[in-house]
């Protein structure tokens, strides 16, 4: 080990040691906080602990290079750099493991997510972006393992744009591109197919991204032999490893508990990301686990004695000790004075998170027995209350869940009474709810002013003359005027460059625009996704595209994951208003029927899902999400890229709301609802419906997420009397979806005369071809059937049994 880190600058003896005991006083508040974290479980005052113990000093390192304007993707063990980065303090710590829902007690999640998952507010409290470059920025963890490494490639090509992309106005998002996106991950972790994908394209597409690789040998219990080829990802990725001839990565190795080179190696790494844009892999080796992998088992179970003792030799806290010693910087006693005054630190920071967290709840305790005393003394249950009370009392640290309970439990003891104390009850548990329930569920989507919700139709207007073109020119040509009218736009997927799509909706844009903005990309739909949740983090509104519906099951974590939860997950202090845009419904075969929506709409909730029957609609769709901060999905109709639709004048201004559904003709029969390619043979059978004297009403739903917001489906079943539903998805998923909502929601049950019906694809995935299509998902034929067989229940005479 060397004696003397390099620095960026020259500093006094004096000032080199008040850095060097500044980072060891972080890193022992840090491992104070968990070992004392764990004993928090272990009590039962916290339900899950999961610490950053054993990594402690490399974190400070990289603490000391990450600039204002950087970006942490990282997981949960990396609680010593947001505390270098004073972003984590002793009580806000505490407050996570406690799962205190107050924003301000935990800022990374207001107990949304378990202690561990950090993060940092981007938006201010309007859900306006803050200034992005006076601050250190981390988004927000998630739990599954290489679940953030797509995320990491985003915030770093984020960089790469705003550097090389002329006429973006970022003042609060970047300076010149020299921020870098640091991202962390565990040994074991590397085996996830999410960390190859990223690490590929990373190399590809030369960004400035830092990968620190923590390595202590295991994952959970699993050691490294049965994880990763060689034990060494390190060794098995060094061809990409940068030289003279090829591009790629600066691969850098270092041990865990040797603070100098650890500084130094970080040094470099920032250097070289920073002002190459190059990324970089720092293999930080030797690291240990000291209490195993979380508080829900022991590691002593799967650690032999010798490896046990090695980790306790080689702790990295007790290596910097012992160099801060040897190398005159401060003595032993010393030391000690300092881990004193730390633990007692800590266990004050915890008791003010505890009673922080506490002292409201227990507020509403004392309150509710008051409230619950009063009803029952004017109750002939009162002994059966009190047991309540007295149960409730005896809580000596309450959740409102206790609370709740016990009111609840309460009132089903005086249903048959009629006393004020009761209705003084009721209203406050009416009240209590109202106020209570939003601190674990708002902000599942924006409530800024940039909601989609708030973005008002603009019809397309025509020409007299307008021509009939097909409808991927109505796309392209829309598209044209967003990347002229959005500077910050752009667009990438699969063949989405210099070909312009598969379906030619991007015909002639790179040439126009470059290819950074509108950019082929390779078949890897997870980091796709990732770019995109990137780089919206930072300001920019990507487009990110996945060639196929059906592709999208490769994203599908990363969506539901990450970018779905990501505004919930903050309650609002990050946003990334990605739009991905796909095509899907009727093709050829298994592989691009696209239809699985069902699916998609219970993973993606936090995001919008909108299904346009035409180009024009898509292109409006495009419009209006460009004005709003939210996530969406938008599913462009397969087979409709050559059918003939208006070229409107308005291109780039018209905008098809959320939530709003469309009639598309009127009836007085049944009412007939779907969606996408499905809706043109509805529109066909209704037409042949007619021939029979049957006269349905035809809806197009347009938005799945959110759903017919005005209950305008309900209003038309209410003068029809009759509802059926049609779905290309299969049984129980979308038009079930469908079904709930307007049964459940509108309550249109009470306006039916007749049992609504569903009509759907088969239960398997469709079989190739024509035939294929027709067999396997619902025909004209199948859909005038199906409504002629409700008709004939209802009048047998006037519609006789068809066949």
């Amino acid at each position: 080990m060397q004696t003397t880190p390099q620095t960026t600058k020259d500093l006094s003896f004096e000032e080199f040691q008040s850095e060097i005991l500044k980072d060891y006083k972080i890193a022992m508040t840090s491992r104070e906080c968990s070992l004392l974290g764990r004993r928090e479980v272990l009590t039962g005052k916290a339900k899950f602990g999961i610490f950053g113990d054993g990594k402690e000093v490399p974190q400070l390192a990289w603490a000391k290079v990450f600039q204002n304007g950087d970006f942490r993707s990282g997981y949960y063990r990396d609680q010593t750099f947001m505390m270098a980065i004073g972003e984590l303090s002793i009580q806000q710590f505490f407050a996570g493991l406690y799962g205190d829902p107050n924003i301000d007690h935990d800022p990374m999640s207001a107990g949304r997510q378990m202690g561990g998952h950090f993060g940092t507010h981007s938006l201010d409290e309007k859900g306006d972006w803050k200034n992005l470059l006076e601050q250190k920025n981390s988004s927000a963890d998630i739990s599954p393992t290489a679940g953030q490494m797509p995320r990491l490639l985003g915030l770093a090509q984020a960089s790469k744009i705003y550097r090389n992309v002329k006429g973006i106005h970022s003042p609060k998002f970047s300076n010149n591109g020299n921020e870098v996106a640091w991202g962390t991950i565990g040994n074991a972790s590397t085996s996830e197919g999410l960390f190859f994908e990223t690490i590929n394209a990373a190399g590809v597409l030369q960004v400035p991204m830092v990968i620190s690789i923590w390595d202590d040998e295991y994952g959970i219990s699993v050691h490294a032999k049965h994880q990763t080829t060689k034990e060494n990802i390190s060794e098995i990725l060094k061809g990409f490893q940068r030289d003279n001839k090829h591009k790629g990565y600066e691969i850098l190795r270092v041990k865990g508990w040797d603070y100098v080179e650890l500084v130094e190696t970080y040094q470099r790494a920032s250097k070289i990301a920073r002002e190459e844009h190059v990324p970089v892999m720092i293999h930080v080796l030797e690291l240990t686990q000291p209490q195993g992998h979380s508080t829900s088992g022991s590691h002593e179970r799967y650690k032999n004695k010798e490896r046990l003792d090695w980790e306790i030799e080689n702790d990295c806290i007790r290596k910097m000790r012992e160099w801060i010693i040897t190398s005159s910087i401060s003595t032993e006693m010393e030391l000690d004075t300092i881990d004193k005054n730390i633990k007692k630190q800590v266990r004050e920071g915890k008791k003010l998170a505890w009673e922080a967290y506490q002292n409201p709840i227990k507020e509403e305790q004392k309150e509710a027995i008051q409230l619950i005393t009063n009803l029952a003394n004017s109750s002939i249950n009162k002994v059966f209350i009190e047991r309540v009370i007295t149960e409730l009392a005896n809580v000596s640290d309450p959740i409102r869940k206790d609370i709740a309970s016990a009111i609840r439990r309460s009132l089903r003891y005086v249903i048959s009474e009629n006393s004020s104390e009761k209705h003084i009850l009721h209203e406050w548990i009416d009240a209590y709810m109202e106020r209570i329930q939003p601190k674990y569920s708002s902000h599942l989507y924006s409530h800024s002013k940039k909601s989609a919700l708030y973005v008002k139709e603009v019809l397309p207007t025509y020409d007299t003359s307008a021509e009939d073109v097909d409808g991927r020119l109505v796309l392209r040509d829309n598209f044209d005027v967003i990347f002229k009218k959005y500077p910050q736009a752009l667009i990438f997927g699969e063949d989405a460059g210099k070909i312009g799509d598969v379906n030619q909706g991007l015909e002639g844009l790179q040439e126009k625009y470059g290819e950074l903005r509108v950019a082929d990309v390779g078949i890897r739909e997870a980091s796709i996704m990732g770019q995109g949740i990137g780089m919206a983090m930072r300001g920019l509104r990507p487009i990110a595209e996945i060639q196929y519906l059906d592709y999208i099951l490769y994203a599908l974590q990363i969506m539901s994951d990450d970018l779905a939860t990501l505004h919930y997950r903050t309650k609002g202090k990050q946003k990334a208003p990605v739009i991905v845009r796909t095509r899907g419904h009727r093709l050829e075969g298994i592989w691009h029927s696209g239809s699985q929506l069902g699916g998609v709409l219970n993973l993606i909730r936090g995001m919008h899902v909108l299904v346009p029957r035409n180009m024009t609609k898509a292109a409006g769709f495009y419009n209006t999400l460009l004005e709003c901060d939210e996530p969406a999905l938008v599913v462009e109709c397969l087979n409709g890229y050559r059918l003939k639709e208006k070229l409107p004048t308005n291109l780039g201004e018209f905008k098809t709301p959320l939530g709003v559904v469309e009639t598309l003709k009127t009836g007085s029969d049944i009412t007939l609802v779907s969606y996408g390619s499905t809706l043109r043979l509805v529109q066909q059978a209704a037409k042949e419906l007619l021939e029979v004297g049957i006269d349905a009403e035809v809806i197009d739903v347009q938005s799945l997420l959110p759903f017919d917001l005005n209950h305008d489906i309900v209003k038309s079943v209410a003068k029809t009397n009759r509802l059926m539903v049609i779905d290309e998805d299969v049984p129980g998923g979308a038009s079930a979806y469908l079904l709930n909502a307007i049964l459940g929601e509108q309550n249109a049950y009470q306006h039916l005369d007749s049992k609504p019906k569903t009509l759907t694809a088969r239960a398997h995935r469709p079989a190739y071809g024509s035939d294929g299509d027709y067999f396997s998902k619902p025909s004209t034929e199948d859909i005038f059937e199906s409504v002629y067989a409700m008709m004939h229940e209802v009048n047998p005479n006037d519609y006789p049994k068809l066949r």
